[in-house]
């Protein structure tokens, strides 16, 4: 049984602009991503993970650097792990792309998009998860961590779930969060953990209404 441990890269500024980054260059961890992506370290630190694989992108690559240092591991760059082509949408923000007819097919039925001189999402899903099956076999009962991207992981995620791609949008993967994968070599899969970033927090009581806060005055 291969344990796959999916990361996605810590925040970025473009994250808090609402842009779109894809594979455009240059775009770093900023201040809040770094303290993320060594928090996510520190909790793998102490498990026997053999290998840190990554997306080439540099937001990634960043990410997991800190993941292997802290386990003395040499980062592996593995390509079919890496964003998804987003072609000519990278780099526009996301108020404009909802503006987009596309945007609706993007959200409610992404089995039909491809982006424009860009991928299909469903080529996305395909090269992630032949990748991640390539790495069971490669590895045998080892644990593995690969840093990704957070549409990357929720179609891996929504495949090894039994989830149809068009209702992958559903599931939500946060910056530096940990997902668990397992795979065994007889064909049997289980996800030990979804966006996993912490302790859990109880949600916040709403603010009283006016009306209420005078009343109760």
């Amino acid at each position: 049984m291969t344990t796959i441990i999916l990361v996605r890269h810590g925040e970025n500024e473009w994250v808090k602009q609402h842009r779109l980054a894809g594979w455009i260059e240059g775009v770093h961890l900023n201040e809040n991503g770094h303290s993320q992506a060594k928090a996510a370290a520190e909790r793998l630190a102490h498990l026997p993970i053999t290998a840190v694989y990554s997306s080439p992108v540099i937001r990634c690559v960043e990410t997991a650097k800190y993941i292997g240092n802290a386990l003395d591991k040499e980062l592996i760059l593995l390509e079919e792990v890496g964003e998804v082509r987003y072609g000519d949408w990278e780099g526009a923000e996301i108020k404009k792309l909802a503006e987009k007819p596309e945007w609706k097919v993007v959200q409610f039925f992404p089995s039909r998009m491809r982006f424009p001189n860009g991928e299909a999402l469903r080529e996305v899903q395909f090269r992630a998860i032949q990748a991640l099956e390539k790495l069971a076999e490669t590895h045998g009962d080892e644990m593995l961590v690969v840093t990704s991207h957070a549409d990357l992981i929720k179609l891996v995620l929504a495949h090894f779930l039994g989830v149809h791609i068009d209702l992958f949008q559903r599931i939500v993967v946060s910056p530096a969060s940990i997902s668990v994968v397992n795979l065994s070599d007889k064909g049997m899969m289980r996800i030990l953990r979804l966006n996993d970033t912490g302790p859990l927090e109880a949600p916040k009581k709403p603010e009283p209404k006016e009306e209420e806060k005078k009343e109760a005055e």
